[in-house]
């Protein structure tokens, strides 16, 4: 029977092998494993839009601005890759806590409110409210919108400000839904994160301008389902090694040209030196001038 014992040695060998190439769930990349509960081992579903430039949309059929390629960066710090679907704002933050998505990547400012639905990264950016109106209009700051037809989107930060402000706003589901009332002139001027209305301003040939810029209270991060504490961690793991590597300062100079940096805004876990942006720094965090 001594001939068998080689064999069997063989066989105890072969199924351990075949163990550890299935992975035993210590790893949520790409070399096996799913310790991250992610959709699908390996990858990164993320939630986004396809019509909010700078900040993400959709260019020659890739997803594409700040957040996406920020988190396309952090994944790679982590061993995944990312994979991209189009939703509604409005819908999105659901999406993420009953895990259609494993992240929702839109400029997502952060509040008390949204994180009853889902957790929430350390913050990456900081943004600005805009005040995109039709162009003559006689409209200058956020102070004459009472009375108004004001237009936002649906469930957005704006969307909470409008409403707390009084000023019965008419909701639509994206952005292209408001620029779109602004240059029918159906409403007199649409609150927008303001780096979009800038761009979307920009984009209009003359029909729309910025009015007015004003600080965001709160800063963007990436949306993560309550239950996957390991993601949350990881993403912010990655976060810190982007912010410190200078691909963040990378992206802020590509996405938003001469934008200061607020000297109070910390990106990350505010614990790591990113390499300088090349803006002066704006000590009072006003605006950059609007165009």
């Amino acid at each position: 029977m001594r001939p068998m014992r080689p064999i069997a040695g063989i066989a105890l060998l072969s199924a351990a092998a075949i163990l550890t190439a299935c992975g035993d769930g210590s790893s949520g990349g790409t070399s096996g494993g799913n310790a991250y509960k992610l959709l699908q081992a390996g990858t990164l579903r993320a939630g986004t839009l396809t019509d909010a430039p700078p900040n993400v949309y959709l260019k020659d059929g890739k997803f594409t601005g700040f957040d996406n390629d920020l988190l396309t960066a952090v994944a790679a710090k982590i061993g995944l890759k990312v994979e991209f679907a189009g939703t509604d704002f409005s819908a999105l933050l659901s999406q993420v806590a009953t895990h259609k998505f494993d992240v929702g990547s839109s400029s997502i400012t952060i509040t008390e409110a949204r994180r009853k639905t889902v957790g929430f990264t350390n913050g990456y950016d900081f943004g600005y409210f805009g005040l995109d109106v039709p162009a003559g209009s006689p409209i200058k700051s956020f102070q004459e919108l009472k009375g108004k037809r004001i237009v936002v989107v649906q469930g957005t930060v704006q969307d909470d400000y409008a409403s707390k402000q009084g000023l019965n706003p008419v909701r639509v589901p994206d952005y292209n839904g408001a620029l779109n009332k602004l240059k029918t002139r159906t409403a007199d001027a649409w609150i927008s994160p303001a780096e979009i209305g800038e761009k979307t301003a920009k984009d209009s040939r003359g029909k729309v301008v910025l009015a007015a810029k004003e600080l965001s209270p709160a800063p963007t991060a990436f949306a993560v389902a309550h239950d996957h504490p390991e993601l949350l961690a990881a993403l912010n793991k990655g976060l810190d090694e982007v912010i410190k590597d200078g691909e963040w300062t990378k992206l802020q100079e590509q996405y938003y040209p001469g934008r200061p940096v607020p000297t109070a805004f910390k990106p990350g876990s505010g614990k790591v030196v990113y390499p300088p942006v090349s803006a002066s720094a704006s000590p009072t965090g006003s605006a950059s001038p609007a165009k």
